[in-house]
């Protein structure tokens, strides 16, 4: 049995993750009826969120509480970058819709309250921050988790010795170890992910919203592929491409087949290490971006608050479009403070083009139809640009100090 893990960690963890995926479109396609092999991707789900709220907030506890002086600038640098790219990447939105306009047959609308106002997403995002530590953990809200581990950490910076700091650095190290044997269950659980998705959808999906998901996907594809490398060459001026590509090969394709940003902390901290990126500083920027990071969720904002007025026959001025935008990053930014995350911000959006909110959430019940792509690439899109804007932040200060930066 050793003989077998020992071969079976040999052989690279993304190789193993693409067979799993290749198996599992098999298996789907010529064995529907086995639906015991979907199991195997709920349980790694299951596992990853499970351990993910441990993880950040011992991480972060541990950090705060042992952290350096420096490393303040760091984090203003990555807070704007992920602000500054969700911005751009809803402009690019905007620009995209106007140039292929797309309406939607419109569906029942779904039994969902949305937020009434970017004021009611702040008021639960207070509400998060704020939210019983306890609770927080047992409910993975990573808001609340973030501001107590903080919390915390700062006061045992304050009092604890240097021997109760070194048992918080063995109890990271120890539950990064069992986020590491989580992780090598990836393979599995891709196959049991892609299984019941080809088992449910098959492969021909969302014919009806063909246009509407190629606007949404194209969007996504150019902020992963064109915008993301600009903003990294920007700070760095290095090729960009073999941290974007590494970070979307190696973060991105977990989080499409996982669908959830908190589920991927564990795999985009995995992915730091592996980038060589200061543990006391990646430890709250992973987090965080998983929070505020919200690209693919402004894109999606965007998208379908403009198809919801294209189909109404509503005419959008430019301007207000741009100002949509900035209304789409702010609310991006909330959205996981928010059930049914970025989707159920769109009446938001809806209002300020003037459209009803009965229309809106006709639009929310088609983004659930064409979810299991519109949601996974956004999710994709999100985490990995994570650990992209945290690396990039870490290597210009390493530039600005004449350090080497792996590029």
């Amino acid at each position: 049995m050793k003989n077998i893990v020992k071969a079976y960690v040999q052989v690279p963890l993304i190789l193993r993750i693409v067979i799993g995926l290749v198996i599992g479109i098999i298996l789907g396609l010529v064995v529907p009826s086995a639906a015991g092999i979907a199991v195997l991707g709920n349980i790694f789900v299951s596992l990853l969120k499970s351990i993910a709220p441990v993880l950040v907030f011992i991480l972060v506890l541990a950090s705060i509480a042992k952290a350096g002086q420096n490393i303040g600038g760091r984090f203003r640098t990555v807070i704007i970058l992920y602000l500054v790219s969700t911005f751009v990447a809803a402009v690019v939105a905007v620009f995209a819709s106007f140039a292929f306009p797309t309406t939607i047959p419109l569906t029942d609308a779904v039994d969902k309250v949305a937020p009434a106002g970017l004021g009611e997403v702040f008021t639960t995002l207070l509400n998060n921050l704020l939210a019983n530590p306890v609770s927080a953990l047992m409910n993975a809200n990573y808001l609340g988790i973030l501001f107590w581990a903080i919390v915390f950490g700062l006061a045992l910076r304050m009092i604890a010795n240097e021997k109760t700091k070194d048992v918080l650095t063995d109890l990271s190290g120890g539950v990064s170890k069992a986020v590491a044997w989580v992780i090598q269950l990836a393979p599995f659980g891709v196959l049991g992910l892609v299984f019941s998705s080809v088992h449910e959808y098959g492969l021909y999906i969302f014919v009806d919203y063909g246009k509407l998901l190629l606007v949404l996907v194209g969007c996504m594809l150019l902020a992963a592929f064109v915008l993301n490398p600009i903003i990294v060459w920007i700070c760095l001026r290095k090729n960009p491409y073999p941290l974007v590509l590494r970070c979307l090969r190696e973060s991105g394709v977990t989080a499409f087949f996982t669908r959830s940003s908190a589920a991927n902390i564990p795999v985009n901290m995995a992915l730091c290490e592996k980038l060589g990126l200061d543990k006391e500083y990646y430890s709250v920027s992973i987090p965080l971006g998983a929070t505020i990071n919200m690209n693919g969720a402004a894109v999606t904002i965007t998208v379908m608050s403009l198809a919801a007025a294209f189909s109404q026959g509503v005419e959008v001025n430019i301007l207000i479009a741009i100002l949509l935008s900035f209304v789409a990053t702010l609310g991006a930014c909330g959205a996981s403070g928010v059930a049914g995350g970025s989707l159920l911000l769109i009446p938001m959006a809806c209002s300020l083009l003037g459209i009803g909110n009965d229309i809106a959430m006709q639009v929310v019940g088609v983004g659930f139809i064409i979810g299991v792509i519109q949601d996974s690439l956004e999710t994709a899109l999100n985490s990995s640009g994570d650990v992209i804007f945290s690396a990039t932040a870490e290597f210009r200060e390493r530039k600005m100090q004449g350090k080497d930066i792996p590029l």
